[in-house]
């Protein structure tokens, strides 16, 4: 059972956003501690328009709500494109699990250029590109602020994790896990979504009221991230905890059907922000001490992405 005594820290971050330079590195201090010993943390007024936020929300069940062969006609296809529908069960976040109990829909950035990935629409569904790319820039604005925050926590220029994300190679996720039915009895740990670390450098998590995250404490605990309304929810990733040197922690979290809410459905939408993939991921000189030199070798963003996707999925990409 999860752990309700511990709390993950709660940052204001209006004072980055419009404060003073000793409250922006106030705030900046407060989002390192809560990564190192974390690597969670929910972040309050982070800029986002409501209005941006529950468009979204709308438009992600709308989306669901499709019959499954309109969402069978925008399927995923590989971890190159990384876009498009996903089925319940196609992905395995936990290898020793069976697939997760969710489905999902990814979209991302479009570069120009023929030969660039493009987004997979639904045919049938007016708005919910337009809403849906609107919402992918303000999670962008979003994502670029709290990386500012980061290079000022560890000494960098304010710009420095900024510039190395870009061209924006994020997804973002539209998330849905489904009501259990009457009787249902997980098999072989089944969940709805396995334990599992993040990959990119920064994930921004926008929650409904159902709840049912939960994330490792160091000491091996599993404690509930309960929805904290006006709130995202940011966790650093793992090319951030190699960037950093473990400076900020890549934490596993879960997420589990509590049994108030087995019978709901839960939406969620993932921001996964990740760096230019021909960044080059190599230890920050301020986080390596004489007694914690660099841990990892040097990686390529895009090289480390495709790893893990193509271990997500399954060689075989879903036709």
């Amino acid at each position: 059972m999860p752990n309700e005594t511990q709390e993950i820290p709660v940052i204001e971050f209006e004072r980055f956003l419009n404060g003073t330079s000793a409250e922006r590195k106030s705030v900046a201090d407060q989002m390192r501690r809560a990564s190192q010993d974390w690597g969670f943390f929910y972040l309050s007024g982070c800029g986002m328009p409501e209005q941006q936020l529950e468009a979204a929300f709308s438009g992600s069940k709308a989306f669901f709500a499709l019959p499954l062969e309109d969402k069978q006609g925008v399927a995923w296809q590989n971890p190159e494109s990384n876009r498009g529908y996903v089925g319940i069960k196609r992905e395995k976040l936990d290898p020793n699990r069976p697939g997760d109990l969710k489905e999902a829909f990814n979209l991302a950035p479009e570069s120009p250029g023929p030969d660039s990935h493009k987004n997979l629409w639904p045919a049938g569904y007016p708005g919910f590109e337009t809403v849906m790319t609107q919402f992918l820039g303000e999670c962008i604005l979003t994502a670029d602020r709290v990386l500012e925050a980061f290079a000022l926590a560890l000494g960098q220029p304010e710009d420095f994790f900024k510039n190395a994300h870009n061209e924006h190679d994020h997804t973002l996720r539209l998330l849905h896990y489904p009501p259990l039915p009457e009787g249902f009895e997980p098999e072989d740990g089944e969940s709805r979504a396995g334990a599992h670390t993040d990959y990119g450098s920064i994930t921004l998590l926008f929650q409904d009221d159902v709840g049912g995250l939960e994330v490792c404490t160091r000491s091996g605990e599993w404690i509930r991230a309960t929805p904290i309304p006006g709130t995202v929810v940011v966790n650093t990733g793992d090319l951030m905890h190699r960037w950093t040197n473990h400076v900020f922690c890549s934490t596993p979290h879960r997420v589990n059907v509590a049994p108030e809410h087995r019978h709901r459905d839960r939406y969620s939408i993932a921001f996964f922000c990740h760096p230019n993939k021909t960044s080059e991921i190599a230890c920050i000189e301020s986080c390596a001490t004489a007694d914690n030199p660099p841990i990892y070798a040097p990686i390529l963003a895009g090289q480390h992405l495709n790893e893990k996707l193509s271990n997500t999925y399954g060689a075989q990409a879903q036709n």
